[in-house]
């Protein structure tokens, strides 16, 4: 059993929730963990020592007495960054280089053409993480470098199995169907690539970041293309194939029902995707080429643009609400471009309230994704950080 599968109880004062205590601040020596675990002094200084002789923790001196001999302090390293991570989008990629605390030390933002295929594209975005990794001091405020390389996480915009990290009949990458991206990449960089799907990562770095003392979540990533990820019992779900939260081919109630890219017509992303807005706005005769040009013609208060956002939160509303009332989240928040879409997200709010039972949406937080553009990157550098903290 990995630390991914086990259940939440059973992870209390594991490895990772040690490490994630000290990188928080909630722990600053091996007393504090004790206290906070529940487990004795001498199983959490066991666990502590093999996380120090894995590199993951440090000691930095003695702390404060409480009337004993003074505490040795303990710290997550953030001397540099050892954990490379890719958040691919269909034409702009987010790759950047975090510490073990989950800390961004440094991250751009590149162009790319995903139609470019992936020995291309991948190729390039490992050469720009081996680059970031290892301190280029030209794009480094601080000049910081690191030592080893830890491991790299990659998001993917489409359906990955998870497993075995290939691409599985993804709408809009062509050339990308069936290919081995953990394999391609392993082959490039000599520590552990780990797959997901981007919503998934976006997920997981929203939770980390914002909710991690809560058990159950929705995240939604609603730009291009729109997904989810699911977070249960305070870790990602992905279901048996890895393919849970995926609600972009849901049917939604619509007339005319537009075609979608998987061959049915009304799926969700047929709907309410930034791709599914740009189509029926060119199809009113609005001249908008992308996702940006939707966006600015809602924010001036265009009103063909803004009756389309609201129909697109109603769709993507309807959907949640069955997501809601079956799984019943502590929190639904949405990230992506749309997220910023005050149109959109009022009538999705308004749609779960409506549609959801009352003791589902009681305590409900519905909300924006607040980590910002890293938050893929965040959450691909945690997806590594779980590894390593799991096989240390």
């Amino acid at each position: 059993m990995t630390i991914d599968d086990a259940p939440r109880e059973a992870l209390r004062g594991g490895p990772r929730e040690l490490l994630r205590w000290v990188a928080t601040g909630a722990a600053v020596s091996r007393a504090d963990l004790s206290r906070l675990s529940g487990l004795s002094p001498s199983t959490v200084s066991q666990r502590v020592e093999a996380l120090i002789s894995q590199g993951l923790l440090e000691e930095t001196g003695a702390g404060r007495s409480r009337g004993g001999r003074r505490p040795r302090q303990l710290a997550v390293p953030t001397g540099g960054a050892v954990v490379g991570a890719i958040d691919l989008g269909a034409h702009h990629a987010r790759v950047g280089a975090l510490d073990l605390s989950g800390r961004v030390v440094q991250a751009r933002t590149l162009p790319v053409r995903i139609e470019d295929g992936p020995e291309a594209v991948l190729g390039a975005l490992l050469t720009e993480v081996a680059t970031l990794v290892h301190g280029d001091p030209a794009a480094s405020s601080d000049g910081s470098t690191t030592g080893a390389l830890r491991g790299v996480g990659i998001g993917i915009p489409g359906p990955v199995q998870h497993a075995t990290g290939r691409i599985v009949s993804p709408s809009r990458m062509p050339g990308w169907n069936g290919f081995d991206v953990a394999a391609f990449c392993a082959g490039r960089v000599d520590v552990p690539v780990i797959v997901d799907n981007d919503a998934n990562l976006m997920a997981l770095g929203a939770h980390r970041t914002a909710h991690p003392e809560l058990d159950h979540a929705v995240y939604i990533k609603a730009g291009t293309g729109i997904g989810s990820g699911v977070i249960s019992s305070g870790r990602l779900h992905r279901g048996a194939q890895g393919s849970a939260g995926d609600i972009s081919h849901c049917r939604v109630v619509a007339d005319p029902a537009p075609p979608c890219t998987c061959g049915n017509a009304g799926c969700l992303e047929a709907v309410a995707s930034g791709a599914a807005l740009v189509t029926a706005l060119r199809g009113q005769g609005v001249p908008v080429s992308d996702l940006t040009g939707v966006i600015r013609l809602i924010d001036d208060g265009d009103r063909q643009a803004t009756a389309l956002a609201r129909q697109a939160g109603r769709a993507v509303g309807e959907i949640l609400a069955v997501v809601v009332n079956f799984f019943n989240p502590q929190v639904v928040a949405i990230g992506g471009r749309l997220a910023d879409c005050e149109p959109l997200l009022a009538s999705m709010r308004a749609t779960l309230y409506e549609r959801c039972l009352p003791l589902a949406t009681q305590t409900l937080l519905i909300e924006r994704v607040a980590a910002g553009q890293d938050v893929g990157i965040t959450g691909a550098a945690h997806l590594v950080i779980d590894h390593v903290v799991a096989t240390a």
